[in-house]
């Protein structure tokens, strides 16, 4: 309180006088006045500062009391929207039913024209895919395949897996080795004789790729080399065998490359192909059950031209081969043969399994590591436990091409 202020300071006037003043001049009353007026604008200090928090206690406690009446305020407004927006929900949802009830009534007069409508939009889309693949394989290749006349073993080597071929264009006597299911060396031999007997001349020629590859589902087309590059889950390259260079490269679409292409073929992802309509991938899609996805491919630009989801399954398959724009798939129920082909697939739908007689490969104990039909010389290339193999071929006119 300020009485006891105003002791508090009496006292400190009179012990600052006892003790702090020299001793000649604690009886000086000039000094004892200037002390005492000092505390004086003190207690004057402290008393407006008292008065200063009473005014803002004051304030903060009308300042609290308009919050509360604020917030009493706001709970209510808040009652009185949420009350507003139900009764509009309610609304909305009974004008919502009534909306169905009408369109219910007029659908069942405008139902039938729609779906036929939908129907005949969706033939004339038919058509004209089936008019663009038609386009996409000319009738210039009519050939079936009716049969496997015989085996030739041209040379044997201790790899067990690995892929060999020719090219697939072109006139080229050349003969490509490549040893493994992952490696970056091809043996470029001048001809099928110096391959076979393994003559010093002329030399072979060994390519050291940039890149490596993965499976043995390569294959040489113009004087290019395509093939899945290791490491990666879809991408195709293709290289330049002159220049020793990549030419090119893409990456198939459709989830390619996430699953094995064949059950018994451990190493191939993506298989590519040659045939008389030019360069082709197989693989497995996902969504359809493991079933083997067909893959057209432009081979200048490496654009899609056209992919069929086909009905031959991943499962026991260990190879596939395209001859004349049809599919034939290799399987061997135990990995260890008998190796037949099961299921085929067209595009064009003139040859099915139906018009097809029991196709079955000469005897061998293991799986093919590869097997590629060439378009040129109209023969399997094949690899089988360490073989090169060539197999000759029936084949016949298709059946009800238009």
């Amino acid at each position: 309180t300020m009485m006891d202020l105003r002791g508090a300071s009496a006292f400190l006037v009179l012990w600052l006088t006892a003790f702090l003043l020299p001793p000649q001049r604690a009886q000086d009353p000039a000094m004892v006045h200037y002390i005492y007026q000092r505390f004086q604008v003190l207690e004057q200090g402290l008393e407006k500062c008292t008065q200063a928090t009473r005014a803002y206690i004051q304030e903060f406690r009308e300042f609290s009391e308009n919050i509360s009446v604020m917030l009493g305020r706001c709970l209510t407004h808040t009652r009185e929207y949420k009350n507003a927006v139900d009764n509009l929900q309610k609304r909305v949802e009974r004008a919502q039913r009534e909306v169905d009830y009408l369109e219910y009534l007029r659908g069942s007069d405008v139902c039938v024209e729609s779906e036929d409508k939908i129907l005949a939009e969706k033939l004339i889309q038919e058509a004209e895919e089936e008019k663009q693949i038609r386009t996409l394989l000319n009738a210039s290749c009519d050939n079936m395949l009716m049969g496997i006349k015989s085996l030739k073993i041209v040379k044997k080597t201790v790899d067990t897996d690995g892929s060999w071929m020719k090219d697939g264009a072109g006139n080229s006597p050349k003969v490509y080795f490549l040893i493994g299911s992952r490696n970056n060396t091809v043996w470029e031999f001048a001809n099928m004789r110096t391959f076979v007997e393994g003559s010093t001349k002329p030399v072979p020629r060994k390519l050291i790729l940039t890149l490596s590859w993965q499976g043995t589902g390569q294959v040489i087309y113009n004087g290019f080399l395509f093939f899945h590059n290791q490491g990666t889950a879809n991408e195709i390259i293709k290289y330049n065998l002159q220049k020793r260079a990549v030419e090119d490269r893409m990456w198939l679409p459709g989830g390619a490359g996430r699953s094995l292409a064949y059950q018994h073929s451990p190493s191939i992802y993506i298989d590519l192909a040659v045939d008389e309509h030019g360069l082709w991938a197989i693989h497995s899609g996902p969504g359809i059950q493991g079933h083997l996805v067909l893959t057209k491919i432009e081979p200048d630009s490496l654009g899609v031209e056209h992919s069929w989801d086909t009905p031959c399954r991943s499962q026991d398959a260990e190879a596939s081969f395209l001859l004349c724009g049809v599919l034939y798939v290799v399987y061997s129920y135990s990995g260890h043969g008998p190796h037949h082909i099961t299921c085929v697939y067209d595009p064009l739908r003139a040859v099915t399994e139906e018009h097809l007689p029991n196709l079955f490969f000469p005897r061998r104990q293991r799986s093919h590591s590869m097997i590629h039909y060439n378009p040129r010389d109209k023969q399997l290339y094949a690899w089988n436990d360490g073989n090169q193999i060539i197999y000759k071929l029936q084949t016949k006119r298709k059946l009800h091409v238009q």
